[in-house]
């Protein structure tokens, strides 16, 4: 039982520590960076809208859905980057992480910072996040946001 419990503190962590590395990496990056990821994400959220799942409210979602987003992230984030394809799976990644601290609260703080990094992003992210939905036939967003609970006062 022991033994469990510490594999499933060492993978918790490991969690935490994703998230905060990716907190931490957008906290230096380049303007360009940080704009891209913000748009690549909103990218994501309007492309599954389309298919009727709203990422801005994985945190009310049944905790089987926020697991099998979770699950179906990853593979396709694998593919993403296996076809070289970054600056997309940048964005799916942010999700990904998301979706974890809705299961895991010690995520959770890390990825607020991520969010407040977004939405700090130039206005480039805004014409990218745009350009990016319509290349694709998406129908328009409700522009920069932050996912439910995960503003910084939340």
């Amino acid at each position: 039982m022991m033994f469990s419990t510490w594999k499933q503190e060492k993978a918790t962590a490991a969690l935490v520590d994703e998230a905060q590395a990716l907190a931490d990496k957008l906290a230096t990056a380049k303007p360009h960076h940080v704009e891209s990821h913000a748009a690549a994400a909103r990218f994501w959220a309007a492309s599954y809208l389309s298919d009727g799942m709203d990422l801005y409210e994985v945190s009310h979602w049944k905790a089987d859905a926020v697991s099998r987003f979770a699950a179906t992230a990853q593979t396709r984030i694998a593919a993403l980057r296996k076809k070289r394809e970054y600056d997309s799976s940048d964005g799916l990644v942010i999700w990904l992480h998301t979706a974890r601290a809705v299961t895991e609260s010690r995520v959770a703080p890390a990825v607020r910072d991520i969010w407040q990094h977004l939405m700090d992003a130039g206005p480039n992210a805004d014409a990218m996040a745009q350009e990016l939905i319509h290349d694709t036939g998406l129908p328009a967003d409700r522009g920069r946001r932050i996912p439910a609970g995960f503003a910084a006062e939340d």
